[in-house]
Order: C-alpha cells, then sequence, then structure tokens
C-alpha cells in the first residue's frame, strides 16, 4: 500500500474516541465520512488497566471534559470492546473504506490482529518506543507512523525498526499541539522528509482546526492526510473543537485532490477560444480611414467589439508593417484577407 509511495491522496478520517463510547455513534461516523471522500477511518483503543499504573488510573480528573470522576474511568466510558470493533470491521467493508486504528499497548495490538484490521497507526506517543514499533511491525501490516514531538535519531531509530520486518509505511508530519495554530504547523517539513525518505511515503497528520493546511501539504508532497472528525465541534471532549465537521472535512477532500489539477498548464492551442473571447474579444479596426496600399501601425489601429471574431487585437504583432490590400474605413474590421 504505502512501501514503494502511492499516487494519493490516501486521507483518513480520525474518529479516536470522538464516538464517546457509543457504538451507534461510531458507525454513524464511518457511513457519513466514508461517503465524503476519506479512503480509511480510524479509531483508537487502549486496555486502560495495561495502559496505566494504578495511580494514573485512580488519579482523580476534574475537568469540563470528564467523562467520569478519575481519568482511568473517564477513559473507560470512551473505549468500544472487541465485538464492536468487529461490527465496525464490517461496515467499513460495507462502505468501501479501510478500517483502521491505533493500539496504545500490547493487549490493544493483540485485539487489532484477532479482528485483522486493514491498517495500523503507531501514534506519536509511541514514536522511539522501539519494542512496541517492533511487535506493531511484525505483524506485517501496512503502517502509519505519525512523528510528532520526535527528534532525528527517534524518527531514524522506528523507522529502521519497521524495516527490519517491511517497508510498507507512511511517515506523517505532526505537530503534537491540540490544537494546532496555523503559524506551529511546520508543512515545510514535508519536503524534508520526502528528500529523506524516498523509499517511503510521506503524508500530514495535523491538529488545526481548517483546511487549507490539507492543500498546503500536498504542495510539499504530502500523499497521505490524517484529519480529526467529529460530528459536532461542540460535543463533550478534548478533541472535539478542533476536529473538522462533515462539511469541513468534504472541503478538505475537495481542496486536496483539486490540487493535481490545479497545476497542469493549459494547451497552448486552446488560449484565446475561451467563451468570454468570442462574446468581449476585440478585432482591429482602423482609428481612421485608409487607403489601399497604406502600411498598419500601431497610430492607426484600434480595437472594436462585433457579433463575431476578425482579427483580435492581441495578434497586433503579427500584422504590423503589413499593407492592406483595399480601402477601409474607419471601424470596419480588418479581415486576414486585407493584407498583403
Amino acid at each position: 500500500m504505502f512501501s514503494k509511495g502511492i499516487s494519493g491522496p490516501y486521507i483518513i478520517a480520525e474518529v479516536g474516541q470522538n464516538h464517546q463510547g457509543d457504538l451507534d455513534t461510531a458507525r454513524e461516523f464511518i457511513k457519513i465520512f466514508s461517503q465524503l471522500g476519506a479512503n480509511a477511518i480510524k479509531f483508537q483503543n487502549r486496555d486502560n488497566k495495561y495502559l496505566f499504573s494504578d495511580d494514573a488510573y485512580n488519579k482523580p480528573y476534574d475537568s469540563p471534559t470528564s467523562f467520569a470522576p478519575t481519568y482511568g474511568e473517564h477513559r473507560e466510558k470512551l473505549e468500544l470492546d472487541k465485538e464492536a470493533f468487529l461490527i465496525l470491521k464490517e461496515d467499513c467493508r460495507k462502505y468501501n473504506v479501510d478500517f483502521m486504528s491505533t493500539p496504545f499497548d500490547e493487549p490493544s495490538l493483540n485485539h487489532l490482529i484477532d479482528i485483522d484490521v486493514d491498517v495500523i497507526k503507531i501514534s506519536s506517543f509511541d514514536l522511539g518506543n522501539l519494542s512496541f514499533i517492533n511487535r506493531i511491525a511484525k505483524t506485517k501490516k501496512p503502517l502509519v507512523m505519525s512523528i510528532g514531538g520526535g527528534n532525528i535519531e527517534q524518527i531514524k531509530s522506528s523507522i529502521s525498526t519497521i524495516s527490519n520486518h517491511h517497508k510498507n509505511l507512511a511517515i506523517l508530519h505532526c505537530v503534537s499541539e491540540y490544537p494546532c495554530e496555523y503559524d506551529r504547523l511546520g508543512l515545510s517539513n514535508i519536503e524534508t522528509l520526502t528528500k529523506k525518505y524516498p523509499d517511503f511515503t510521506i503524508g500530514s497528520s495535523d491538529h488545526f482546526n481548517g483546511t487549507i493546511s490539507g492543500p498546503i501539504a500536498f504542495m510539499m508532497g504530502a500523499k497521505v492526510f490524517e484529519k480529526h472528525v467529529t460530528l459536532n465541534r461542540a460535543s463533550k471532549g478534548t478533541d472535539h473543537s478542533f476536529a473538522l465537521e462533515p462539511e469541513g472535512f468534504r472541503k478538505f477532500v475537495r481542496d486536496i485532490k483539486r490540487i493535481p489539477k490545479m497545476l497542469p498548464i493549459k494547451d497552448s492551442e486552446t488560449l484565446g477560444e475561451e467563451y468570454v473571447f468570442q462574446k468581449l474579444g476585440k478585432s482591429l479596426v482602423p482609428i481612421k480611414d485608409l487607403k489601399n496600399g497604406e502600411i498598419l501601425n500601431l497610430e492607426n489601429l484600434s480595437g472594436k467589439i462585433f457579433k463575431e471574431t476578425f482579427i483580435p487585437v492581441r495578434e497586433t504583432n503579427e500584422i504590423l508593417g503589413k499593407k492592406i490590400s483595399r480601402d477601409i474605413k474607419k471601424g470596419e474590421p480588418i479581415k486576414k484577407s486585407d493584407l498583403t
């Protein structure tokens, strides 16, 4: 999928846990965003009691975005079980998109292996976590890895560990700020990654709350795009405020896919044939009465709009210095047959 690069774009709708632990809502995400141009719908899964120490799990969580009084209980409220993930996988099949998830720990990785997930995401939180990355790479599944917050050596060692098993990897430029302001996106790094890792697909994962980051990332060389999505930005939770609602995601996809068609230079043979020139294009006329044999020059020419086009004024350079073969009245169109 990613090993030799892709023509792109490959666009990931990152649901994360914006379904808030509700299966029906998670299914709605797949139904909606698959029809708005997503190639993959991505979720997250955690085994919270494995992932967090007892004190971290039981830490009080007093926040406007909290779903429970302790952080561990809060996270449990946002989880979907294995059976739910199987249903989501089937929905992805139904709507012809890849089913993708980020495992945050070994039991969650095993969960994804058991249900045969299509693509696995390595979170920027696990960049440099070589033992975990090695376990993920051993699955031989297509991988997407964000590099937010990582230095050169951490990125290099992570890629090297994956390459011991395969090169089916997309490396995503990412800034680990939630949300990420426009002047913190650092999208020029995509060009650097493209040059440094030519054997891999390069992409962008951004937490910017607008859509322009996608087209600009494409111009920088990105082929994979991960964008957080929500059904309502006002929903309770930390990731909703900077995620794109359906209409925003539609425009994000639309604008990325328009870029390749914006770049080719227009066929020169069609220049000047546009309808507006047929309607409003000026044709060359004498600015005064001319006699047979007079030479056309900058002083005796002007332009006028006719019902049909004769010699367009943009072709003035081609007829300067030529003689006319008949008397032509002021304002009368000059025809190519009039020239000698």
